[in-house]
């Protein structure tokens, strides 16, 4: 019976499974169709938030890739900020990158939550990734991750149009803005980060490792999840103690 079950649970994604599905609970659901979790400890009530893959924008991107889709993450956030019962997000970020519009939304609806937030970044943050994971009140990196800082471009040909290089250069400049406002890079570092000639092959940019992101200022603790949910919970616990202050000082007045 035991060996039954065990079976049963790893059959879940299983497409033609239809006892499979009906034996799946609600929080494997969740995971599976939005790659986020609720978990609770004795202390707080967290969202973890995955953002994996190619962040996908307007255009559907090839069945065969992993995705995160902005249509599916940005209510969600709203949910977490809106949810009384949920008390932080933690936002755990493996991506290469890909639409910036969808990616830079997303990031800017993080950066607006009060609610307690911290990022981790595990495997990678590349590209639009980096807005996404300075986003947090706080963000984390792990020591094997890295991050590749570049500047805006399209896949495939170069448009020589003029009106089509100023909407890049704009788009630069609201990433590097983001980026600057919501870490301890500057803005001159990090143009000179993502301009860089001399580290990749046929192209331009800059690849941090953990240490070396921590270090330009761009991440704020080189840690894992441990670190990452301590520091959550210890951001949780710090708004509640004011949030009760406020309160008391209130009651006097």
């Amino acid at each position: 019976m035991k060996n039954t079950k065990k079976q049963m649970l790893y059959s879940v994604a299983d497409p033609e499974g239809e006892e499979v599905v009906e034996e799946e609970t609600e929080r494997q659901k969740q995971i599976r169709e939005s790659g986020s979790v609720i978990t609770r400890n004795r202390r707080h009530t967290i969202q973890c938030l995955t953002i994996i893959g190619q962040i996908e924008g307007h255009y559907i991107a090839p069945s065969q890739n992993k995705t995160t889709k902005y249509e599916h993450v940005i209510p969600q956030i709203v949910a977490v900020e809106e949810d009384p019962e949920i008390d932080g997000l933690l936002m755990i970020l493996n991506t290469v990158g890909g639409d910036v519009e969808a990616g830079l939304a997303i990031a800017e609806l993080v950066a607006g939550m009060k609610k307690p937030t911290v990022s981790l970044v595990l495997g990678g943050g590349h590209s639009i990734g980096v807005p996404l994971a300075v986003a947090a009140k706080h963000s984390f990196i792990a020591p094997s991750a890295s991050m590749t800082i570049h500047p805006v471009r399209m896949n495939g040909l170069l448009l020589g149009v003029p009106q089509t290089l100023e909407y890049f250069q704009r788009m630069q400049d609201r990433i590097t803005n983001f980026v600057t406002a919501n870490s301890h890079i500057s803005h001159e570092r990090f143009m000179q980060l993502a301009m860089n000639t001399q580290e990749l092959v046929m192209d331009v940019g800059t690849v941090l490792d953990g240490d070396e992101a921590v270090a330009e200022g761009l991440i704020d603790t080189l840690g894992n999840l441990h670190e990452a949910m301590d520091c959550l919970d210890a951001m949780i616990s710090a708004e509640r103690k004011k949030r009760r202050g406020d309160g008391s000082r209130s009651k006097k007045k």
